[in-house]
């Protein structure tokens, strides 16, 4: 059990609405590893059986929450970078993973990237990848939050070869973790075109009556709607829709190419939409349209995607890129402003994953996941207001303390429930085997 703590910070920021900052604020934490009060610090009781941080000069607040991702690709960080969407996945990343993804590789990736997650602020993660019961138990031993989507495609792998033994082997999965206080199962179906509408509608059967969310890629490429409406009439939200599976419990991810009746049925249905800026940047998918979507009153999450996509998984990063992004967008600097863009990477993620009753903000009776900025640093001076300075200048780097569920996982920059020298020689085995492997002739073998 975690050690009951009193946290005295110079500024905190709870994450509720229109909370603002508050200074000179203490937040005790119980011996459950929940939030019992937070108040001015000279009237904080100093506990004597509680462990009393202080934390100077900076500014406690939510961890942050990762909103999609697919942890284990980091093994394949710079792997096939520079290229589009189709031909990076069909003609690399797929027969790639096919020649190595297994139990131990999803293991190791995951454990890089939670190293690295923890180490830019994330608490919360929410992942969809193959051997998903790995990601779980890994997330679980490093003491992290985890929503695991379990993948559904119609295409075989070495974790399953239907549908049908993917939805089996994903419920086995939820089975398994359905009492841990870190991790939560949802569904994670590829995308709409990766599955049969049968199985669609399926899976929005099943999560109804068990009351299960569901994460999806959609809308991601101008090519996979222009696609569907050749294929179906129809857009792929127009099909989702019709067959049940968009609602409160529904993930939406990327969304880029959106037509006003596609936002209007996402407002209509109360689905998430999960916004990966680099992504979507790198792979030259296009741009989230924010702004329409703030407008329609849906809520935004963020996602860094996987490293593969992205080659980091710094959330800070996408904070920032993601307010510039809709500034530019549309034209307007006012669009989404510093909070806004901060919260989406912490309550309005958690309302995404359906945690936020648990954690996203510093409330009391939630969990304590958060996190200390250090405003110490030349590049964090002078501080006029500590919100746009997090979220405009901040960067991963300036993280010094973690916690989840009142849990230390870092301290002053080091990790404390990962091994982070041991997950340096790991990462750099799988890169020499990697590109030894004859798998892809697209890329050079090692040179003297």
């Amino acid at each position: 059990m975690p050690t009951p703590l009193e946290l005295h910070a110079a500024w905190v920021y709870t994450g509720d609405a229109n909370s603002g900052v508050l200074k000179n604020h203490t937040l005790c934490v119980d011996q459950r590893g929940r939030i019992e009060a937070l108040l001015p610090t000279q009237e904080a009781p100093r506990n004597p059986n509680a462990q009393q941080i202080e934390l100077g000069n900076h500014l406690l607040m939510p961890g942050l929450i990762n909103c999609h991702g697919h942890a284990a690709m980091t093994l394949l960080r710079g792997f096939a970078d520079d290229l589009a969407l189709t031909p990076w996945l069909q003609n690399h990343i797929w027969p790639t993973e096919g020649r190595w993804v297994d139990g131990d590789f999803v293991t190791d990736g995951v454990n890089i990237a939670m190293a690295e997650m923890i180490k830019t602020g994330t608490t919360t993660f929410s992942d969809q990848y193959f051997f998903p019961d790995r990601t779980a138990q890994a997330a679980s031993d490093a003491g992290l939050r985890c929503q695991v989507n379990f993948p559904i495609i119609n295409v075989p792998t070495q974790w399953a070869k239907t549908p049908a033994e993917y939805l089996s082997k994903g419920l086995s999965v939820r089975d398994t973790f359905k009492s841990s206080e870190l991790i939560s199962v949802i569904f994670g179906p590829h995308s709409p075109y990766s599955l049969d509408e049968k199985e669609i509608a399926k899976i929005a059967t099943l999560a109804n009556e068990l009351e299960m969310g569901i994460q999806m890629h959609v809308h991601e490429t101008r090519p996979e709607v222009l696609h569907a409406v050749e294929m179906n009439g129809e857009r792929p939200i127009a099909t989702l829709n019709r067959l049940g599976m968009l609602g409160p419990h529904m993930q939406c991810v990327h969304m880029v190419w959106l037509s006003k009746d596609d936002i209007r049925v996402i407002a209509d249905s109360g689905s998430h939409v999960i916004h990966c800026p680099s992504s979507n940047m790198k792979l030259a998918s296009g741009i989230c349209p924010v702004n329409d979507l703030l407008n329609a009153g849906i809520n935004l999450a963020i996602g860094t995607d996987g490293a593969a996509s992205n080659n980091g998984l710094n959330l800070f990063a996408e904070v920032r890129l993601a307010a510039l992004l809709a500034k530019l967008s549309s034209e307007d600097p006012a669009t989404l402003n510093a909070e806004q863009a901060l919260h989406m990477a912490t309550l309005g993620g958690a309302k995404a994953l359906g945690l936020d009753h648990e954690t996203g903000s510093l409330s009391y009776g939630k969990w304590a996941d958060m996190i200390a900025v250090n405003f110490d640093a030349a590049a964090m001076q002078p501080l006029h207001n500590p919100i746009s300075q997090v979220v405009y200048a901040g960067h991963g780097a300036h993280v010094q303390h973690s916690w989840v569920a009142g849990r230390c996982l870092l301290n002053n920059g080091k990790l404390q429930t990962l091994d982070e020298p041991q997950i340096i020689r790991t990462a750099q085995a799988w890169r020499a085997k990697i590109a030894g492997s004859k798998s892809d002739t697209a890329y050079p073998k090692d040179t003297p």
